[in-house]
């Protein structure tokens, strides 16, 4: 589940800042193909060879197998490595395959390291960077490798049960602490009959489930057990668990520097099921097994991390007050957890993937600022100084910000980073200086795809003058002052942010003639915390009119036909895209991606039920049922005449299938001309990951758009349904 700023958010989701850029060849100039030409050709997919007389121009859904991009890079302490994982698509499995690559960052060398009969990821660098540790599934499930640098050869460590993660070197380097899933045999109710004959074929046993959350968006039915700290030698051997009892011991992990404790953030309470949005920083004393807690408050203290000295130690967190969003704040503490100092305090942004400066006297952060990510450096004083702006990487199918970076001893940070037309790569600078660009992942696909050109959009709400940000994609080869129909593209979360990211999303609808527009409504992050509140107990709300003004604005600067404008948007985008077509007709077409309908199925049946109620709606169904029902896009379906489609992955459980299957019936039952398209086998956050389902689903959102493209009305429509 994506929890963002230690909140809970709706989508997994993503998330740059003008950078230096390899030299692109400049498209092929052809003249702009209609909409309708333009579409049928994405429909289709690359025109075969013996109809066309040199490559296909414009991005298809098969050039979705094509792409990779680069994520997770670690700088070696020397700065003379940077260890990163590419994540590239398999036509023959349908899904992305991770593989650890190196390169040298004096001469641009890459060598494959780890990933070559299996999915390969997270790597970390040993302290003295003679060693990379990573996870592989290289002949089965997941588990620890360690690869040497010099020889170059590598050895499975672990004969795990489940999946290791939250990985860390303890700092002599002959110990990595990691987590894990230790499974218990769950609750137990009586017994089935014991006279069970040879050879009879009984049902399963019953399923006995004790747990408030009892399943999760992209690993469904939980198998009973909890996350626990385990310490295993880099050498191989068996590994020994540190902490014990019926709560989530998480990372990530952070050693002190004499080795002697391992500091981590969970929530021990005994009330833990019940109150999702807390946590405290704990010390673990490797040898005896013995917890302290050093923080004490109400919010979410995590994400430790260990002063060089082995004085302070930094951790992120907020106080809780049951609002739908709040920033995280930066604090450092003396390591028995004395003297704590909240160093972002007057700082309106959300600093993440902190990362100490090896002199002991600054912290690197990334944070998110008007729709795109940077580094900076937070002084212990408080003052902050960006380092490196440009982040990218918050996934393929939509513009999200995100992003990572790590730091080497002389602060060289790498990073990923890429542009509106371009997948993230991985990037290397010095602070304050101009990165340079490491990889070329999509070298051969850019040489030949003329891909939409991405412009910032502004305008003032009409609610209430707040200025709105968003970003239109238009048809490649767009001719200046021509009108194209207009898709409004609405992110989830809804505490998440579009920004001038590269989305295969927007590029498909772009190359079927669309304008797409990507806009950050009110509730939006990177604006800081005032503006992400705007939508606190109140959602959805005053966010219509953001978008409505700035499809207005799309309008006004003659790019957009107003008599030719659609809408869809996933998870909270598809909440807003229900609310929308339930307070305006001006929408041809619309289609809805897993949206929240009525949020007391919502709180009841997604996998936060401790935490949509509490802090979204401000009280229980059974407490506000009034609420719920206002905020409900159900609410509004008797107004509903907009031609809508639904769309869900099978396996959702953030915004279960349940969900969308009560819109379809209720539009269904209305006479609105309605579909229901499930995405076998895929999550909420999963819907997009299999290259061919993504591509598939953007096909059906366009060929619903192209239905309706000339409107439909009751009786005539119908009855032209009926003969379809």
């Amino acid at each position: 589940m994506a929890t963002g700023k230690l909140v809970m958010s709706m989508t997994l989701l993503a998330f740059p800042m003008q950078m230096a850029v390899a030299q692109q060849p400049e498209p092929e100039q052809t003249a702009a193909p209609d909409a309708q030409s333009q579409q049928a050709t994405a429909m289709s997919g690359a025109a075969t060879g013996s109809t066309r007389s040199g490559p296909e121009r414009r991005f298809t859904g098969a050039d979705l197998f094509d792409l990779a991009i680069a994520s997770d890079p670690q700088i070696s302490p020397d700065g003379r490595y940077i260890a990163y994982v590419r994540q590239s698509n398999d036509i023959m499995s349908d899904r992305a395959i991770g593989s650890i690559w190196l390169i040298d960052t004096r001469t641009g060398r890459e060598t494959p390291l780890a990933g070559r009969n299996g999915d390969a990821f997270n790597p970390r660098w040993s302290p003295s960077g003679d060693r990379i540790a990573y996870v592989s599934t290289e002949g089965g499930g997941p588990q620890l490798w360690v690869h040497w640098i010099e020889g170059g050869n590598a050895v499975r460590l672990t004969g795990l049960p489940t999946s290791p993660s939250s990985m860390a070197w303890s700092p002599d380097g002959r110990s990595i602490a990691y987590t894990m899933l230790v499974k218990d045999d769950g609750p137990k109710l009586g017994s089935a009959p014991s006279d069970k004959p040879e050879g009879a074929d009984w049902a399963e046993p019953l399923e006995i489930r004790d747990l408030l959350t009892y399943r999760a968006d992209g690993q469904g039915y939980l198998e009973p057990g909890f996350d626990k700290i385990f310490v295993v030698p880099s050498t191989g051997g068996a590994p020994r668990q540190l902490t014990f009892g019926r709560f989530h011991d998480g990372g990530p992990l952070s050693w002190s520097p004499d080795g002697s404790t391992i500091y981590f953030g969970a929530n021990r309470r005994a009330d833990w099921e019940i109150d999702s949005v807390e946590g405290e920083v704990y010390a673990l004393d490797v040898a005896s097994g013995g917890i302290r807690q050093l923080t004490d408050r109400d919010g979410p203290d995590g994400n430790p991390v260990v002063s060089p000295d082995g004085q302070l130690i930094a951790y992120l967190g907020f106080d809780d007050a049951l609002r739908a969003y709040e920033d995280n704040d930066l604090y450092v503490m003396n390591r028995d957890g004395s003297n704590v100092r909240n160093l972002t305090a007057d700082w309106n942004f959300s600093p993440a993937g902190i990362v100490w400066d090896a002199d002991g006297r600054g912290i690197y952060a990334q944070y998110d600022i008007s729709g795109e990510t940077r580094v900076a450096r937070i002084a212990l004083d408080g003052s902050v100084r960006d380092v490196v702006d440009g982040l990218s990487g918050g996934g393929l199918d939509r513009p999200y910000t995100g992003g990572s970076f790590s730091v080497s001893d002389d602060d060289m940070i790498a990073f990923t980073g890429g542009t509106a037309i371009r997948p993230a790569e991985v990037q290397l600078a010095r602070t304050g200086g101009e990165a340079r660009i490491l990889t070329d992942l999509n070298r051969s696909l850019r040489a030949v795809k003329s891909l939409g050109e991405v412009r910032r959009i502004a305008t003032q709400s009409s609610h209430d003058g707040l200025e709105i940000e968003g970003w239109l994609t238009l048809p490649p080869n767009y001719v200046e002052g021509q009108r194209v129909p207009l898709i409004l593209e609405i992110h989830g979360g809804p505490f998440a942010a579009y920004g001038p990211h590269f989305s295969t999303d927007n590029q498909l609808y772009a190359a079927a003639g669309y304008a797409v527009l990507s806009a950050n409504p009110r509730g939006s992050t990177s604006y800081g915390e005032d503006f992400a509140n705007q939508i606190d107990k109140a959602y959805p709300g005053n966010d219509y009119f953001d978008l409505m003004s700035i499809v207005d604005r799309a309008i006004a600067l003659g790019i957009a036909d107003p008599d030719q404008l659609f809408v869809t948007g996933g998870s909270g985008g598809g909440v807003l895209t229900s609310w929308i077509v339930g307070k305006t007709r001006r929408f041809k077409a619309a289609a809805t991606q897993k949206p929240v309908i009525n949020w007391t199925t919502q709180a009841l049946t997604a996998d936060g039920p401790s935490f949509f109620g509490k802090y979204w709606i401000g009280a229980q169904p059974w407490e506000d049922p009034q609420t719920y029902w206002r905020l409900s896009p159900l609410s509004l379906v008797g107004d509903v005449e907009t031609p809508t489609l639904v769309v869900v992955g099978s396996e959702d459980y953030r915004t279960p299938v349940s969900e969308s299957e009560q819109y379809y019936t209720a539009l269904s039952l209305r006479g609105v001309p309605t579909a229901l398209v499930k995405a076998p086998g895929a999550s909420h956050g999963g819907i997009a990951a299999r290259p061919s389902q993504s591509a598939a689903k953007a096909s059906a959102i366009l060929a619903w758009f192209d239905r309706y493209k000339t409107g439909w009305t009751r009786g005539a429509a119908q009855s032209s349904e009926k003969e379809k």
